[in-house]
């Protein structure tokens, strides 16, 4: 759930910046099954790294909503917070095992 949270957060600030929002591909949609099977140091840091960009993205999102209610610009602010949110997102997405980028495993 955290996962989904923070993608819709950061088609918010894709929208602040002025890009469209993006059409999540297999491995950022399939992200918590794809790391549900890995080692638990990979999953360690895939729920540390959430937590992480969560703790960012809350108040980011607060300061940008402000900034824009009283009327001022926005999108540079904005911009700086899309470049962490996918930085952060590209490094959390590395963490999949080489095997997981195919889709969850099914088991019989």
């Amino acid at each position: 759930m955290r996962w989904a949270a923070l993608s819709e957060a950061g088609n918010v600030v894709a929208m602040l910046a002025g890009h469209r929002a993006e059409r999540a591909d297999n491995t950022i949609r399939n992200f918590p099954a794809l790391m549900r099977d890995a080692e638990p140091w990979r999953r360690e840091l895939a729920d540390n790294g959430c937590a992480d960009l969560a703790a960012v993205m809350e108040p980011g999102i607060a300061a940008l909503l402000a900034i824009n209610a009283r009327g001022s610009d926005c999108k540079p602010a904005a911009q700086a917070l899309w470049r962490e949110f996918t930085a952060a997102r590209s490094a959390m997405l590395a963490l999949v095992p080489p095997s997981g980028g195919m889709g969850p495993k099914r088991s019989a």
